[in-house]
């Protein structure tokens, strides 16, 4: 399958169940290898990832409904609970900061590379297990839930939560993309 052919194929899946295609080592591998396959500004390998499976999976996400003190849809967030785990991604604020000590002409750069890497790395991830054949979908819950996801795995205070992506097997095909004029969002000049 060629990089196009999978990225077409990589869509959002809202209605996942925990019947993975694949074993949950596989998952694994595949968040472990694009975490450490995508580039970075500097090499300055900032980007954090905690995979939420099995009992933690289930946790996470009664954790968000009660961070949100019931100002959410049950049904909504149960949706994402219906997954096989959840993939939180972060990248480390210690590991900006020092980059920005260390190059200061660059020092406003760093936060924004940091969330480009990270961009990357939701991609990557989000297509290759569609390569799998699992369905994901990306929240952004955060900052709300911060504090109950730090908590629940333990992860260091520098750990800036960026996005949340549930995934499992699919349930349901998503609706056709509407083909778009792509001529207003790419200009060649020749």
């Amino acid at each position: 399958m060629s990089i196009i052919e999978s990225i077409s194929k990589r869509r959002t899946y809202y209605q996942v169940n925990k019947e993975l295609p694949v074993s949950t080592d596989k998952i694994k591998e595949v968040v472990a290898q694009a975490t450490e396959l995508v580039p970075d500004a500097f090499n300055m390998k900032s980007a954090r990832v905690v995979l939420a499976l099995g009992a933690k999976q289930d946790e996470l996400w009664d954790a968000i409904y009660d961070a949100f003190g019931g100002k959410v849809a049950r049904e909504k967030i149960d949706g994402f609970k219906a997954g096989a785990g959840t993939v939180l991604y972060f990248y480390d604020e210690d590991v900006v900061k020092s980059l920005q000590e260390k190059f200061p002409l660059y020092a406003p750069n760093f936060p924004v590379w940091a969330n480009q890497a990270n961009g990357m790395l939701q991609f990557t991830i989000w297509t290759a297990l569609r390569e799998l054949g699992v369905g994901a979908n990306l929240q952004h819950y955060n900052p709300v839930i911060d504090d109950a996801v730090k908590k629940l795995f333990d992860v260091p205070a520098s750990w800036k939560l960026i996005a949340q992506m549930p995934f499992g097997g699919i349930v349901a095909e998503p609706d056709a993309k509407e083909k778009e004029d792509i001529s207003v969002r790419v200009k060649v000049h020749e």
